[in-house]
């Protein structure tokens, strides 16, 4: 349907926009793509020292997985689009960030555009999410462990939050789709960690 294809589109290219590079630049940083870990994310805006462009950049990069997911979710109300929309929608502005057409396709890692679209599809799945980051980060001040623990169990979630039904089947192979590609993002460090190398953040 042209309706699906255009949210799709839109949705993508929300997710394509990166809040790293535009907070960097508007706050006169490095590129985050040429130094650290490389990644254009909140983690390593945050090994610049600046922590408010950090938190710009994870509240830009959550909020426009929000505003696909919601935007896909009024207009499925709107002109009665099939229930799967809004998880398209989802997958659509994941896959913006990681291979984002404005920056030559060569994203980040997607762990607040996922938490964003899990908010917005589910309030309490995205909330166990944020909280099992925060618990594992809490105790290992490791950002990439603490994002593999959070994708792992956030199907999890989904499955004894939701129970069954139609529209729950499309959530839950959503949910499979964006941890499985949240882990592949992450064979670095987790070749890392298998090694003990990767790094923490310590505690000022």
């Amino acid at each position: 349907m042209l309706e699906i294809t255009l949210i799709l589109i839109v949705a993508y290219l929300l997710g394509s926009v990166s809040f790293a590079i535009l907070v960097a630049r508007a706050f006169g940083l490095p590129d985050p793509r040429s130094h650290g870990s490389g990644n254009p994310g909140a983690t390593n805006m945050l090994r610049t020292g600046h922590r408010p462009a950090a938190a710009l950049t994870l509240l830009g990069d959550a909020l426009k997985g929000c505003v696909a997911v919601w935007l896909a979710q009024w207009a499925t109300q709107a002109y009665g689009l099939p229930v799967y929309t809004p998880y398209l929608a989802a997958l659509a502005a994941f896959l913006g960030h990681l291979y984002p057409v404005f920056f030559g396709f060569k994203g980040g890692k997607g762990v607040a555009t996922a938490l964003g679209v899990l908010i917005a599809l589910d309030l309490r799945l995205g909330g166990l999410a944020m909280l099992t980051w925060g618990v594992v980060f809490a105790i290992t001040r490791v950002s990439s462990l603490s994002a593999l623990v959070a994708a792992t169990l956030a199907p999890v979630y989904g499955y004894y939050l939701l129970g069954t039904g139609e529209e729950t089947k499309f959530l839950a192979g959503i949910l499979a789709l964006l941890s499985l590609l949240v882990l592949a993002r992450h064979h670095s460090n987790i070749r890392k960690l298998i090694s003990g190398e990767e790094k923490a953040f310590r505690k000022r």
